[in-house]
């Protein structure tokens, strides 16, 4: 967000703006569109993070500091933007938690969901009647389809035609918690939390901070 207030600021004096009012918001050039596209954006980023802020002081911190008529110091400044920064870090944290917390708890709810004790949720969509793995360090041969709550795909070995061989330990500890639950020829479906996933740093550019995982999982065989 520091980076991107800074941008903000460069960009309007790049283009020389001199900040008024226009009578009843209208767009007579392109600096006035440039303008309200600009303070548009900032607004945008601003209202997303859920912050507690005062929209005419955040106006007049971009007067004064176009006239370098500032109030605060430098030293000031770069304080108070790195608080801000952590503060709408841990705001969006907080939101991003919520929202899966929220989607966990609802989904826990529907027919045929099981909840482990770590957390881990799955229903059983064909069960199989081979054996199970023996432990974590087993290697097994598996179809997969991963996506996120949105319902979008991020992999699919099904897709790809190409099923998978891989020994327990590893992978993301949903998958290595829910594959010991199922015989072979039995086909799972897993809601996996963010901490037994990618956590909270994702694994970018597909998979963001934060996200639960539903993966349904065939399991072909055990191969050792």
């Amino acid at each position: 967000m520091v980076k991107r207030l800074s941008i903000f600021c460069v960009l309007l004096g790049w283009i020389g703006i001199s900040v008024h009012a226009q009578e009843g918001g209208k767009l007579e050039n392109k600096v006035d569109s440039m303008s309200y596209a600009l303070g548009v954006d900032l607004g945008n980023n601003l209202s997303s993070l859920d912050l507690k802020l005062d929209s005419d002081l955040v106006f007049q911190g971009l007067v004064d500091g176009m006239a370098k008529a500032n109030n605060l110091t430098d030293a000031e400044v770069r304080r108070l933007l790195q608080q801000f920064q952590v503060e709408a870090q841990s705001a969006q944290r907080q939101k991003m938690i919520e929202k899966e917390n929220s989607f966990l708890a609802e989904n826990r709810a529907l027919d045929g969901v099981i909840e482990t004790e770590s957390g881990l949720q799955y229903m059983v969509l064909q069960e199989g009647n081979g054996p199970k793995p023996a432990s974590a360090n087993t290697k097994v041969r598996v179809h997969y389809e991963g996506r996120l709550v949105d319902g979008s795909i991020f992999d699919s070995s099904i897709q790809r035609g190409e099923p998978i061989e891989f020994p327990l330990n590893g992978v993301i500890s949903g998958w290595t918690e829910g594959v010991q639950l199922m015989s072979v020829g039995a086909k799972y479906r897993f809601f996996i939390p963010y901490k037994m996933a990618y956590g909270e740093q994702g694994r970018p550019p597909r998979i963001g901070p934060f996200s639960t995982l539903i993966f349904d999982i065939e399991l072909i065989d055990i191969v050792e």
